[in-house]
């Protein structure tokens, strides 16, 4: 049976800490919809309690198993979030029963941001180290392996030049996901870096997915130019999907979720 997917933005707004950060969807998509607030704001939003909410049959309003995609508006761990992500984490730990991802920048504060008895981390909680060029990922890698996370995952998005991984791949990651930027400034996102982090990948057997193109992709010496609603059909079509199975022999490829 396939996973269901659910989205849950606890706080929304967030404040850019590095060239990844340049070109943001989340200031993009404020400035589309006329937001009244600034982007660099962090304020909660009105379904804070979502995970928990219930149906009138009490039942939960997200059913067991989902996976819930986890403040992609904003960042988890972002400073002005701080006095909110306590009653977050309670409703995590309550739904056990569902499966939480989120991405973070500031992998630099997780220590300070997790709650008292994570210990070893929590079963149902996935965590994405972002990384977007060779400084970033030498400076937040080296942290991000020294962290207890159950689940662990780096996220190369937007690369924005060719990235050497090797020396942080290892059995601890679940899965290194490449997307180039989208955004009508988007930077180019050359082919040959998603295929190299693809080899480093093959090399250490990390599953590795090409999750998004980008806006502008350079492959063989050409310039495509790809439209928004097409930058993950075409990322999957590009077919470098590299996964293993729990034998950690290589298996055929997944859908792209």
């Amino acid at each position: 049976m396939k996973p269901t997917y659910a989205d849950w933005n606890p706080w929304h707004g967030c404040t850019k800490i590095s060239p990844g950060c340049k070109y943001c969807y989340v200031y993009r998509q404020d400035e589309m919809y006329g937001s009244d607030k600034s982007s660099s704001e962090v304020s909660l939003n009105a379904d804070f309690n979502l995970p928990v909410k219930r149906k009138r049959d009490k039942s939960y309003k997200i059913p067991s198993g989902t996976v819930v995609f986890t403040c992609f508006t904003s960042d988890f761990l972002v400073e002005q979030a701080d006095e909110w992500r306590t009653e977050a984490w309670a409703m995590i730990r309550e739904r056990r029963d569902l499966t939480f991802f989120f991405f973070t920048k500031r992998i630099d504060r997780f220590a300070e941001c997790v709650p008292g008895d994570w210990s070893g981390g929590y079963d149902n909680v996935i965590v994405g180290c972002t990384v977007e060029n060779q400084t970033m990922a030498d400076y937040r890698l080296p942290i991000f392996k020294q962290l207890s996370i159950k689940h662990k995952a780096i996220i190369v998005a937007p690369l924005l030049e060719q990235v050497d991984l090797t020396v942080y791949l290892d059995s601890t990651i679940e899965e290194v996901s490449v997307s180039g930027e989208s955004g009508a400034e988007a930077r180019i996102c050359d082919y040959r870096w998603i295929l190299a982090l693809r080899r480093q990948c093959i090399e250490k057997n990390i599953p590795f997915r090409f999750h998004q193109t980008g806006a502008k992709l350079l492959k063989d010496g050409q310039l495509y130019r790809i439209r928004r609603k097409f930058q993950i059909s075409q990322a999957y079509k590009a077919n470098i999907n590299y996964r293993i199975g729990e034998d950690r022999k290589p298996v055929k490829e997944r859908e792209n979720i």
